[in-house]
């Protein structure tokens, strides 16, 4: 990993996260993981796509690549800024189309247009959360098997689209005893996590172990100090979460 990363990251976040050792925390939490890595090629089109935790207030009047006010203020931000730092001679257009509150489903909606049409290189997906929250806040009625059925219902269609896609998928994560994460949560969040492996898995992408590498950073500060609520990330969890992101990715 560069220097410019490393100092690229721990910067964005400030306060103690230099002492912290962001890049050593994914480090430590991946190590027994092995997974897959991707690479980057040149005029690789770079696309982020979830739910409120990828698209972290991202503006949407406007579109174009590499558009600081269009990428949110969280981790697909800072990576993406990373990347462009690191790879200025790979000429990468890097987009964000996470929208708040999205499930499955709702990505499926809208697809076409925010991700088949754009055709991207490297696809970058996190979802899950609300395919489990929402059936507690909210109504909705989905289960584990909906979500699940769903995801391979769009990635099969992203792959028959985008035959040569580079796919990576995060884990959905939740801490513990932060807010709205309550016991309430367990046992039946986990499901949601090992379908998002499992799809992975299925599909060769890289997978972001999230969990596991929240669950190492609780070991260095508390969980509020990485997300707000026990999913939104803080400054110090985006960048924790970035951090991870970049790792996958060979450059």
């Amino acid at each position: 990993m560069s220097t410019n990363r490393r100092s690229f990251i721990r910067n964005a976040a400030i306060g103690t996260l230099a002492s912290i050792s962001i890049p050593e925390i994914v480090a430590a939490a991946t190590a027994s993981a092995k997974g897959k890595r991707i690479s980057l090629s040149e005029n690789d089109v770079v696309l982020f796509q979830g739910d409120s935790i990828t698209d972290a207030g991202r503006g949407k009047k406007d579109t174009g690549a590499n558009n600081a006010a269009l990428m949110g203020n969280g981790y697909a931000f800072y990576a993406g800024a990373t990347l462009l730092n690191e790879h200025t001679n790979k000429k990468l257009q890097i987009y964000n189309k996470g929208i708040s509150g999205n499930k499955v489903y709702q990505l499926a909606d809208r697809w076409d247009a925010e991700c088949i049409t754009l055709k991207p290189n490297v696809l970058s997906i996190l979802v899950g959360v609300n395919d489990f929250w929402h059936t507690i806040t909210s109504g909705y009625t989905g289960t584990i098997e909906t979500y699940r059925t769903d995801y391979k219902k769009l990635l099969d269609r992203t792959k028959q689209a985008l035959p040569d896609v580079k796919l990576i998928i995060g884990e959905p994560y939740a801490l513990r005893g932060i807010k709205s994460v309550t016991d309430a949560w367990y046992p039946k969040f986990d499901e949601f996590r090992v379908a998002a492996k499992e799809l992975a898995d299925q599909f060769d992408a890289a997978f972001i172990p999230y969990q596991s590498i929240y669950d190492k950073a609780t070991e260095k500060a508390p969980g509020s100090y990485w997300t707000a609520d026990g999913v939104h990330p803080t400054m110090a969890g985006a960048a924790l979460m970035a951090e991870a992101w970049l790792q996958t990715v060979k450059g």
